[in-house]
């Protein structure tokens, strides 16, 4: 494969997903017939993308496999064992999805090593590592979107618990309250995640109800009632007091490293992650929890959550703030310009968000039409690209 070719994507179905927003980016029926939850750009095994080559739809897998040097690069071919570092996404989250964390890179191989050993088969449901990759990841609204990213300031965890709780767990407040270290938090939430189920009744109950009172006080009070509604006898409603929440803006992006706590709650935005499946759970979910395996990746030091700040490059390029080296996401804009690509770069995978274009490789003179909710991939072997037209793209690529 050496030239710019269209590619088709499987769309994920989950219980969470938008009956509207991925089928109305790719023209289709609105609402779908089931909730579309996630379309996958890439070469997961799972769901890897087909590419279009000499009228025949092929694996971007398979692909890749027969002449990486020629599609990844021979750099990225090399450093990353002849496979796309990244995996990228549209995400619509309709309902919220379960909180979860991922492991580093270390804990991820120690992870997938001892569960082979142990003989767990790979789509066992108490699997936890379907790999050996870690799996940091950046998402960027496309709409308004909520979501959880990391334990607040202990001192706001304290003031928005007491509020709600000030029996069930007074003891434990007060001790948090008096020693406000990671240690003591990781004990804290050791102790809501581990007690008996009729504790945890007890508590949600009283919590919930007392929210219900200080919903104009602060929004976290406001989704731990949504989250209850959804999941009425999960610890996990208290997701929202214990963690940054945040609402990004159209354009907006965060990034979420390893071993941080976080939950998407609603809204449309791009996903873009190192191409791992690995995923430890903390409730919100039916699915396999194995919480002394989540403690021992959560990072419990308090955050500040930072809104990605973006570079502009060129007149129609907007970079992300990289926090990755398995990849990197930016905004492609033309109207009244042209873009011009680099001629020292990698795969790209292009998703058209809106309007029309013209994708052209200035070597050979190859030319490719891209309307919204069409993507594209660029192997590293074109040397050089023009975009021309009145249309918009987010684009993954890998940083050289």
């Amino acid at each position: 494969m050496k030239n710019i070719s269209l590619i088709k994507n499987t769309v994920q179905e989950y219980a969470w997903g938008s009956f509207t927003a991925i089928a109305e980016l790719l023209s289709n029926d609105s609402p779908s017939k089931t909730p579309q939850a996630e379309l996958w750009m890439g070469a997961h095994p799972k769901a890897p993308s087909m590419v279009k080559c000499d009228g025949n739809w092929i694996s971007l897998l398979e692909l890749i496999e027969k002449n990486p040097d020629h599609i990844l690069g021979k750099k990225v071919a090399e450093k990353f064992n002849n496979r796309l570092p990244y995996l990228f996404k549209v995400l619509a989250a309709a309902k919220p999805l379960s909180i979860q964390a991922h492991p580093s890179i270390d804990q991820a191989k120690q992870g997938f090593e001892r569960e082979n050993r142990q003989g767990i088969p790979l789509d066992a449901y108490n699997r936890n590592y379907k790999d050996d990759n870690h799996k940091p990841e950046c998402i960027c609204a496309m709409t308004f979107f909520w979501a959880l990213n990391g334990f607040r300031k202990i001192s706001g965890i304290v003031g928005l618990m007491e509020k709600i709780c000030p029996q069930g767990l007074k003891k434990q407040l007060d001790t948090l309250r008096g020693q406000q270290s990671p240690i003591e938090l990781k004990r804290f939430f050791q102790t809501l995640m581990t007690m008996n189920h009729e504790q945890q009744t007890k508590i949600i109950a009283h919590a919930v109800s007392n929210a219900k009172k200080f919903t104009d006080d602060d929004p976290a009070y406001k989704w731990m009632i949504d989250l209850h509604k959804e999941y009425p006898a999960d610890i996990g409603v208290f997701s929202p007091i214990l963690l940054n929440l945040i609402c990004l803006e159209p354009g907006q992006a965060m990034f979420l490293p390893a071993g941080e706590l976080h939950a998407y709650l609603d809204g449309v935005g791009i996903e873009l992650m190192a191409n791992s499946d690995n995923v430890l759970r903390g409730g919100l979910t039916p699915k396999y929890i194995d919480i002394p395996e989540l403690l021992n990746v959560l990072n419990f030091e308090e955050r500040k959550v930072n809104i990605l700040e973006t570079e502009q490059i060129n007149e129609c390029e907007w970079v992300y703030e990289n926090h990755a080296e398995e990849f990197i996401l930016s905004n492609i804009h033309v109207k009244e310009g042209i873009y011009n690509s680099s001629d020292h770069r990698s795969i790209e995978i292009l998703l058209c968000s809106d309007g029309k274009a013209t994708i052209t490789d200035l070597g050979k003179n190859d030319k490719v039409v891209i309307d919204k909710g069409k993507s594209i991939i660029i192997p590293a072997v074109v040397k050089e690209y023009r975009i021309q037209g009145n249309a918009a793209f987010y684009k993954a690529a890998v940083p050289i």
